[in-house]
């Protein structure tokens, strides 16, 4: 029986249909869990979605029990001090949890913002605040998914980069039931959190752990990075082939605080072929536990 504890899987090509695309990669891919885009990653539009598709794909999952996640555009910023960045951003999320409904996921990832301006931050948390306490109060009156906050790689006034961030992030809306945190490795180590050294992915869930409490940790991004610890640089690389190395993975399988967590990869790939590698590399620590 797959186990409850560590499900691992693949951000997944959508591209050609979400069900015609997705559900071949999985498979190929040996995921046990998946995330996709259900916008451009990198843009505005807010497309219907094909209801054929979506019925397909949720059918499709519960068919492979495999719990699916989306992330929201990568654009999305509630601490800007831009104005319609900010409705952009609201309405972003507000269409990502509307398909995510649609599709059958569990939960809407998002970056944790920045507030861009020195002289905006401190109205920046205000800003958060008001833009995400009505779509969270929403998400859980209607069922939809939730909201997950992930901390970015560090620079540019990041409203949360290191993980002690996540409490005065959560405390902004009032720690409200709906929101939960994505933990992403190459993130918090860009962010100057040293996974590398022995005891070093241990000491960072511990700290995530007294910041945000338990049970607010939903999803694990589980990537290598190419850069220094510290360098505020999020660029990806293949497990074990990066700055942090393959062992602080099986930390993170020990660590109390992610049992039950899904892990997700997005790392570098060639059709499925590298997510496949990632996958099989990861549930053999999960395995040697």
């Amino acid at each position: 029986m797959l186990p409850v504890s560590h499900r691992i899987g693949s951000h997944t090509k959508t591209s050609g249909g979400l069900a015609k695309a997705a559900l071949p990669y999985v498979d190929a891919a040996g995921s046990e869990t998946l995330q996709v885009y259900v916008s451009n990653s990198r843009g505005w539009a807010l497309p219907a979605g094909d209801p054929k598709q979506d019925t397909l794909f949720r059918d499709g999952i519960g068919e492979r029990g495999l719990p699916a996640y989306v992330h929201a555009s990568l654009l999305v910023n509630l601490g800007s001090p831009t104005e319609l960045t900010v409705e952009r951003s609201v309405a972003t999320l507000e269409h990502a949890l509307l398909r995510g409904k649609a599709i059958g996921a569990t939960a809407v990832v998002y970056h944790a913002g920045s507030s861009v301006d020195e002289s905006h931050a401190g109205k920046a948390m205000h800003q958060l605040r008001e833009a995400l306490l009505p779509l969270l109060d929403r998400a859980a009156a209607e069922g939809l998914p939730r909201l997950l906050v992930e901390p970015s790689a560090g620079g540019g006034r990041s409203l949360a980069s290191k993980v002690q961030d996540l409490e005065p992030y959560l405390a902004a809306v009032e720690d409200h039931p709906w929101m939960g945190v994505c933990f992403d490795t190459c993130h918090a180590w860009a962010a100057g959190h040293d996974l590398a050294v022995p005891g070093g992915m241990t000491e960072t869930l511990d700290a995530l752990l007294a910041a945000v409490g338990p049970g607010r940790l939903r999803l694990i991004h589980a990537n290598d990075s190419k850069d220094e610890c510290g360098s505020t640089r999020d660029r990806h690389e293949t497990i074990g082939k990066g700055r942090i190395g393959a062992a602080p993975f099986a930390e993170l399988f020990a660590h109390p605080a992610t049992a039950g967590v899904p892990i997700i990869v997005e790392t570098p790939t060639v059709e499925h072929e590298g997510h496949a590698a990632d996958i099989a590399l990861l549930k053999g620590l999960r395995e040697a536990r």
